[in-house]
């Protein structure tokens, strides 16, 4: 069954804390060609009907994401691509 992804990350001029913890430890792991890091959420709608990308997209408007500081992106994925994204 088809599910919408919601994807929400901190707008691009907000500070990561998270991600910047992440990229400073990354040299000690013997990683030293990443620039940058920053860590976002990843949401999963499954409808009872048919997948809707605008009520998707009002549920993340109004619940999932703080439109001040956060970006989000709506999507549909197959159980193929969420399956995926889990390994």
């Amino acid at each position: 069954m088809p599910r919408v992804v919601v994807d929400v990350m901190l707008k691009p001029e907000i500070l990561d804390p998270q991600g910047q913890a992440v990229a400073n430890a990354l040299p000690r792991l013997g990683v030293s060609d990443v620039a940058s890091v920053r860590i976002g959420r990843r949401i999963e709608i499954e409808f009872t009907g048919e997948p809707d990308l605008d009520r998707a997209r009002e549920i993340a408007d109004k619940l999932l994401a703080n439109p001040v500081i956060e970006d989000f992106t709506v999507r549909m994925v197959t159980a193929d691509e969420t399956a995926g994204a889990q390994s």
